[in-house]
Order: C-alpha cells, then structure tokens, then sequence
C-alpha cells in the first residue's frame, strides 16, 4: 500500500445488505489503518433481496482478505460447498440433455486437454466423446456429493463457491463490520446534499440528522438513490438481449443426500435453480414478465416442487437487467443492483461486487484518493459487464428447447454482440476454442474452458459422424484412464454432509 495516502476522508455507504457490508469490510481492511473513517446508512424500513445464494470461488479470497475462515461464517450462514453448475434442459440433442460447469482447478490439466482436443474432432464429423462431465473432477464430486476440500495427502486444491443464506450473511458481515469499527445508522434518506461542484455533499436523514462525507458508495439497490437518481447517471438495458425481468423464489425442506452443487432446470418461460442449505432448499423461477404473468410462474414453480397445496409463501422480484454507464461518477461508487445486474444464471452478482470494491480500492491508491483513474475503472467494470452478459446470452441463444414462444424467441434473438458471433463462428468452423477466446480477447470474464462446457455440453456438433474414427484421433487421449483418474482422485473427498458435520 502507498504510506502517503490521505487519511482524512470520510466513506459513507448507503445502504447494508451484501453489497454494503461487503464494501465496508474491505475498506476497513484496507483503509483503516491509515485513518480512514467508514459510516453506513441504511433504513430498517427497506428490505433487502437476499434471494442471491451462490457464489464464484472469487468469493473465498473476499473472506481470505477480511481474516474470516470458514469454519466461522459458513456455520452462521448455513452455508454449503458449491463444485459448480449443473444445467439441466438447456439442450434437446440426445446425450446432451444436461451438463456440468465446473470451476477450474489445477488438476484439470491431467484430464481436460482431452476435451479441447476431443471437440475439434467432433467439430469435423469424428465420433469421439466430447461430454464435459467425463472430463472434470468436479463434475464427478457433485455426483456423489462430496465436498471439494480434499484430504491432506491429497495434493491438489479444487476450485469452488458456495450457497449460503444472503440474509445471514449480510448479518453476519454486518457483525464484523461494526467489529471493526465501521460505524453504523439506522434511518432513511429524506435528502441528498449536493456540493455547487455537482459531487454529493451529504445525506440528510429522517432524524433530522446530516451525514457528511468525502465519498459515497451506493449500495441503494435497484434505486439507485445516488448513481441514478441524484448523479443522474443513465442506465443502459439489456432487456434487448436478456428478457427474463422477473422471479419469484420458495423455500422447500433440505435434501438428503446433500448436494454440493447448484442445479439450474428450464422451465416454460425461463428457468429455476435448485440451491441446498444446510436447513432448507432455496428454490426459485427468473423468468418473463412479457410471457408469463406472476400468478402464472409461481404456479409452474409450485408445481416443479410439488407444492401446490403447500402454504409456505412465495416472494416475488422484479429485477432490473443492465447497468449504469459510470460506476464511479465524480465522488460516488455504485456497488451491487444499484450499478446493474445480470441475471443470476451463473452467480455472478457477488462478484461483481467484489471485483467492483477491490478496483475502486486499487485506483484510489495508485491516485492517493483522486480521479485519475476513473475512466480507466469504469471502462474495465463495463467490459466487464458486457463480457459476462455474453456468456449468459449464450445460454438462451443456442439452446434447442422450442417448445414454447419464449424460447423460440430466445433462438431466434438477433440482439448478440459481435464478440458472441465470433466464438459461435470459431466453434462452427471447427477453430482452437483457446485461440478464438484470446483472439476476441474476453478470456478474462469467462475462460475458453467456460466456452467448451457450454458449448460441447449443449451438443453443438454435426449430426452426421463418421461412424469410425481416424486411428491418430481415437487413440490421441486414452478415455478410460480419464475415467480411472478422476473416480481414484474423487476417493480423497469426503460425503459433503459428513464434512460440514464433523467440521463446522
């Protein structure tokens, strides 16, 4: 860290939630040392979403920097291992019904090559398996449910995320903020104080009280309290190219066995994940509010979950799909919905967050608290935002469920970027997928192995095969040491409920 940082600011935070408390932490973390005070603001009036339940493995290096082991916040917030994604009706090509996204671990380099070799081949009419499933440890994990934290001798690290109670862990994360000496008020804002410059002076609460601060981070939610509504700063829609707007989530009792592994299931207007809990299941339906109306979608998923007749209720969202076009706008910080969101089809909200915190942190220290980095910060969380926004565009764009308008219209979306038409072109012209991903440059929102999963998952490959394959392509990679490998590495993890049982 610079030792010549300004010390004498004052951050206010609106609003607590996830999103807020996870900036307050890491400011604390990084910023207090120096004399940097932290307050944030939020109204016991205003709910939080907290329907937000998985995370990317970034999220483990979030509690890694704030000193809080798993052990601690994962008991609190009955949190579970998450080994990845398993998509389950995206595709209707036989064989390719359903498919596992993992998250990328080092051992993968003894299997995963020959995948990407696989799929090349496969790509030219040669019958070789091409079924991500087969070919990562992960995948194999979340089949047997079991955790990805490995026995000592075993000495590969897995990659992995985690379901988690979004509501606890905001009180969770709330608990160690004011730990470390975040100060913390209850009230809501009637007003937003604004300098003669145009930056944010103050708020003014309902108390009649001012909260006076140097920078401010919008943590307001889909408001948008300050980056939207007082900065003014526009939202751009990606209603174009996403249509879900809507979800509407029930909870339903725990799973025996204990799944480690978030499962994402089409449905007629969208589709519903399936998160386990340590206490319950979190279930819930993103879908169109131009297809299918609440009534409609709550039905459908009661259904799914065979609860009809159950009076357990329902929580229905309306969600904003876009983002802002400044996340950091003169003296504010947007952070979490209120400086956009993307659907959460791959968890990826929280990460957003942090990758948001951590670069306006690192822009501030190279600058000693200045602009100067500003542009160069928004352009990277906005490409950022458009890259990701592909990668789930992908999903409805290629998938071969017609069976109602929805998704004949999500086939037929011409609204993709041109990055998108580049890999789908690399793919169907049989390219490197490694290649066409560092080629397009995006390799950094989601890696090409990401690219392969869905792509070779969802069974985009010719029809016609050659029924035997050319000798230097079919003996290229031996399948069924493949086979052996990973079921002999998975004997070093352990039942997911017997570890979170003996451990936390």
């Amino acid at each position: 860290m610079n030792t010549t940082l300004t010390a004498n600011k004052h951050i206010v935070i609106l609003g607590g939630g996830t999103a807020g408390w996870m900036a307050a932490n890491l400011m604390a973390a990084k910023w207090q040392k120096i004399g940097i005070q932290i307050t944030l603001v939020e109204s016991p009036a205003i709910g939080t979403i907290g329907v937000g339940e998985g995370s990317t493995p970034q999220l483990k290096s979030f509690f890694d920097q704030i000193g809080v082991e798993e052990h601690e916040w994962m008991p609190a917030c009955n949190a579970t291992y998450k080994n990845g994604i398993r998509f389950n009706g995206w595709s209707s090509r036989p064989g390719f019904e359903s498919y596992f996204h993992p998250f990328a671990s080092r051992i993968d380099a003894f299997s995963a090559p020959a995948l990407f070799y696989n799929s090349i081949h496969r790509r030219k009419g040669i019958n070789v398996d091409c079924h991500p499933d087969r070919f990562y440890l992960s995948a194999k994990l979340a089949e047997q449910h079991k955790t990805p934290i490995p026995d000592h001798n075993f000495p590969f690290p897995i990659g992995y995320g985690y379901h988690f109670d979004a509501n606890l862990l905001g009180q969770f994360l709330a608990n160690k903020g004011i730990a470390k000496g975040v100060k913390h008020i209850q009230g809501k804002v009637l007003n937003v104080g604004m300098q003669t410059n145009g930056d944010i002076a103050n708020l003014q609460l309902d108390d009649g009280n001012t909260i006076i601060g140097d920078i401010f981070v919008d943590c307001s939610g889909f408001n948008g309290v300050l980056i939207q509504k007082a900065l003014k700063v526009p939202f751009v829609s990606f209603k174009d190219n996403l249509f879900n707007d809507s979800a509407v989530a029930i909870p339903s009792p725990t799973s025996q066995p204990l799944r480690s592994q978030t499962i994402s299931t089409t449905m007629k207007y969208g589709w519903a994940w399936d998160i386990p809990l340590t206490n319950r299941v979190g279930n819930g339906y993103v879908y169109s509010s131009q297809h299918c109306t609440a009534e409609q979608a709550e039905i459908e998923l009661r259904t799914k979950l065979n609860l009809l007749d159950s009076e357990v209720a329902a929580r229905h969202l309306k969600m904003k799909v876009g983002r802002v076009e400044k996340h950091w706008y003169r003296n504010c910080l947007a952070v979490g919905l209120s400086q956009g969101f993307i659907e959460p089809l791959e968890a990826t909200a929280l990460h957003f967050v942090q990758e948001t915190i951590e670069g306006f942190i690192e822009a501030n220290e190279k600058s000693n608290f200045s602009n100067t980095h500003q542009d160069e910060f928004n352009q990277q969380i906005n490409q950022r935002f458009e890259g990701i926004r592909d990668y789930i565009v992908a999903h409805y764009r290629l998938s071969s469920r017609d069976d109602t308008d929805y998704w004949r219209e999500n086939s037929a979306n011409p609204h993709i970027s041109n990055q998108l038409k580049r890999i789908v072109k690399g793919w169907m012209a049989a390219e490197d997928i490694t290649q066409t991903i560092q080629q397009a440059k995006i390799q950094s929102y989601y890696p090409p192995f990401s690219w392969l999963c869905i792509l070779s998952g969802y069974g985009i490959f010719p029809e016609q095969l050659s029924d035997v394959p050319q000798d230097n392509v079919a003996h290229k990679y031996d399948l069924d040491y493949v086979d052996d490998f990973i079921q002999r590495s998975s004997l070093n993890f352990n039942d997911h409920k017997t570890f979170l049982d003996l451990h936390y």
